[in-house]
């Protein structure tokens, strides 16, 4: 994505999508649950990231998504995302969903499917804003192995 006017690539997806996949790893580092997200101007301009810090922070609204967007909103200085691509390696949960929809955020990129705590489970209609759209499935069996590694590594050491 070099400027608002070109095409947004399969490719394009699959880089910003291994830079939210980096901030996941990070997220494991610390012990946290392995979920990492990019916030990405349509010029193509990395404005935002973030990954889980929950534990770390005592807080359990530091979600990767809560931190990317709240980035996002200081480096373009206003809390209107319009125009710019979230990239998060698990579907949101509802918290997060409804951050991204007031965050007024143009497009969704979402690794893999969370059945158990993803927003789309529990909604009848998107909690997004009503011109976003949703882009599913990229690096979908890299974003889901890392978190299931996590939990399997972390029933294991019990």
């Amino acid at each position: 994505m070099t400027d608002s006017s070109s095409p947004i690539t399969l490719a394009d997806d699959e880089r910003y999508m291994r830079l939210a996949l980096a901030e996941a790893r990070q997220a494991a580092e610390l012990g946290e649950i392995p979920v990492g997200a990019v916030i990405v101007t349509a010029s193509g301009r990395i404005v935002g990231r973030g990954h889980n810090l929950t534990e770390a922070l005592s807080d359990v609204t530091a979600h990767a998504e809560m931190q990317a967007v709240t980035a996002a909103a200081q480096t373009l200085g206003g809390k209107y995302l319009t125009g710019c691509t979230l990239y998060v390696t698990l579907e949101p949960c509802i918290m997060c969903a409804g951050a991204i929809g007031w965050s007024q955020l143009s497009r969704i990129v979402i690794g893999a499917d969370d059945p158990r705590r993803g927003y789309s489970s529990l909604t009848v209609r998107s909690p997004f804003h009503p011109r976003a759209t949703v882009t599913r499935g990229v690096c979908a069996a890299e974003c889901l192995a890392l978190v299931q590694n996590f939990f399997r590594d972390r029933r294991s050491e019990k």
